[in-house]
């Protein structure tokens, strides 16, 4: 059984408060226990209230204590919040009658009195006690954090982010919530009076069961495992003169980072959210420009110490493909035969093989779209394009980061502003190397569509089931369009008739 840890210390002020419990909601997720014991006026609520306020991104938000009310729930951007106030009630016995028994699944819960529950609360929770000596002042508290189960790691992992903080120069920082992706990572801005920066708190990747010839999915298909391939390829771009944000501080063991903020300017406007053509086309002529010669395939991470991009070879692809049949598939009710199966791998690995081998290798970000895209109006030129997305880089077929941005996943990319930025790439590569192979391209650009419309059919599929993420099933309609328009190349015409005959659209 994991032993407890436990985190001491003494808040000044309200402010100090609410820069401890943002350094918490950091690393909170759906299912955490979070207890508030201490006197009346010891701070509970306000120690809730100032992490509701921050997961909402709202300082104004209203947040009454619930005292009388003894649940109230809040519908936050990440996940829903459970404010508990147990102090009305006479045991654990009454928990069901709130809805607190059993407490409600992927929710935070912030539960006050929770001494009143007896044994009911869970093995695995963070307790946070509270009290006001005298010695500390009328507006201080001292503050014991303890984890208790699984959630002493998360206690440990607090005390090692505020280290970090001390040690940079950000303790007294305000924390403000940015969003997260559908990864483990997490980011808030620090705002000091000289500027406003980035925190990417990056936990080293959880190894997932080995199902894929002995590997789990994020090592079979070189998804970054810790922070330091992010700080590696981001001094690859910065090398190639491209705007890949400054690292000011970094603890590569921990996985903290405190980066530049590009700020929050996009490339798409309007709503529903579209491209804006002008800002597109600088997004293409940077990947133009970043293809257009051979890159290192090893870079400096740390004095003395490199980083090697790993291949996106035909393994790797493989992998990816085949959460389609793991997961789209049965989301959609359909079993497919063993024979099937393998007739669906033997054709991707075929067409694989025979393209990959030939074709040229370049540094590949793999989610060069719109939400990893900041624009940098006051730059000039490809600089104006921020990248903030890439520590998943691997070397592959440049087509592939082409079809990220011009079939992106998240927006709707008319297929006339494709084909034109088409056009754009060949033209700007042609203007480099007057034999750039523009079937060739058009090929390849057609093959890697079809490869990562189908992963990600699989993946949104997996973040709805095993994540409980439903959000990104509302993108599965426009992958299966743009799936539909790659499928129309000769060049898999096979694959056209085989996805027709077997593969259902989404929300057949």
């Amino acid at each position: 059984m994991t032993s407890p840890t436990t985190l001491s210390l003494a808040l000044a002020n309200e402010t100090a408060t609410a820069q401890l419990m943002a350094d918490l909601a950091l690393l909170t997720g759906p299912g955490d226990v979070i207890t508030l014991s201490g006197d009346l006026g010891a701070g509970k609520t306000a120690a809730a209230r100032a992490m509701i306020r921050y997961l909402a991104d709202d300082e104004e938000l209203e947040v009454p204590s619930p005292t009388f009310t003894l649940a109230q729930t809040y519908d936050l951007p990440s996940f829903p919040l459970i404010h508990a106030d147990l102090y009305r009630i006479e045991g654990a016995s009454e928990l069901e009658e709130i809805g607190l028994a059993p407490l409600p699944e992927g929710n935070v819960a912030l539960i006050e009195w929770p001494e009143r529950a007896g044994e009911a609360l869970p093995a695995d929770r963070i307790d946070i006690a509270l009290n006001h000596p005298p010695s500390l002042g009328s507006t201080a508290r001292a503050a014991e954090i303890t984890g208790h189960g699984k959630c002493a790691a998360t206690v440990q992992r607090l005390k090692e982010l505020r280290a970090f903080l001390e040690g940079a120069g950000y303790s007294e920082a305000r924390r403000k919530r940015m969003p997260g992706d559908a990864s483990i990572r997490s980011y808030a801005r620090l705002i000091r009076d000289d500027g406003v920066f980035i925190l990417m708190n990056s936990p080293k990747r959880p190894d997932g069961p080995a199902v894929y010839d002995g590997k789990s999915y994020s090592a079979a298909v070189h998804l970054a495992e810790d922070v330091k391939p992010f700080v590696a390829i981001d001094n690859g771009l910065r090398a190639q003169s491209l705007s890949a944000p400054a690292i000011h501080h970094a603890d590569l063991d921990a996985g903290f980072l405190i980066t530049e903020d590009f700020g929050t300017e996009v490339v798409i406007e309007g709503d529903p959210p579209a491209p804006m053509a002008e800002r597109y086309e600088a997004a293409t002529d940077m990947l133009a420009a970043l293809h257009r010669q051979p890159l290192p395939d090893t870079l400096p991470l740390a004095p003395h110490v490199t980083y090697t991009i790993p291949p996106f070879d035909t393994e790797a692809m493989l992998v990816e493909i085949s959460l389609m049949v793991e997961w789209y598939m049965p989301d959609r009710g359909v079993e497919l035969s063993g024979e099937l199966k393998a007739q669906f791998a033997g054709m991707w690995r075929g067409l694989l093989d025979s393209k990959l081998a030939a074709a040229a290798k370049t540094w590949v970000m793999r989610d060069f779209h719109s939400p990893n895209i900041i624009w940098l109006g006051e730059r000039e030129g490809i600089k104006r394009i921020g990248i903030i997305d890439f520590q998943d880089a691997v070397l592959g077929p440049g087509e592939y980061d082409v079809v990220s941005l011009l079939q992106d996943a998240r927006i709707d990319v008319p297929e006339q502003l494709e084909l034109a930025l088409l056009t754009r790439y060949i033209k700007a590569r042609r203007a480099d190397d007057a034999n750039f192979d523009a079937a060739g391209f058009a090929e390849l650009y057609a093959i890697m569509s079809a490869q990562r419309n189908t992963r990600l059919l699989g993946t949104f599929a997996r973040l709805n089931r095993r994540d409980g993420k439903p959000q990104y099933l509302r993108h599965q309609p426009r992958i299966w369009t743009y799936l539909n328009r790659s499928l129309a190349h000769p060049a898999l015409a096979d694959f056209r008739n085989w996805y027709a005959a077997n593969v259902p659209p989404p929300g057949s």
